[in-house]
């Protein structure tokens, strides 16, 4: 189920970046987009932050495995990442 706001975008703002997105890739702006930009200061922002620490800070394993294995849980779950 997908809310209408977060699919369409809650400001205009957001509607025209979306419009943007499409005109210039051919394709609609994915999910995880959308999520990240409804209501931006109460989950988008502080979810980014949290993304980028985990896949940016400290760790035994490098950059490029985590990407690695974001992408493989990915695609278990049929998300297109």
């Amino acid at each position: 189920m997908r809310l209408k706001n977060v699919a369409r975008g809650d400001r205009l703002s957001v509607q025209l970046l979306y419009a943007f997105m499409r005109i210039v890739s051919g394709f609609r702006a994915p999910d995880v987009v959308r999520t990240l930009q409804y209501h931006r200061h109460q989950f988008g922002v502080p979810h980014a932050f949290h993304t980028h620490e985990v896949m940016r800070g400290p760790s035994e394993w490098t950059i490029a495995e985590r990407e690695l294995f974001a992408a493989f849980v990915s695609r278990l779950n049929r998300c297109l990442f």
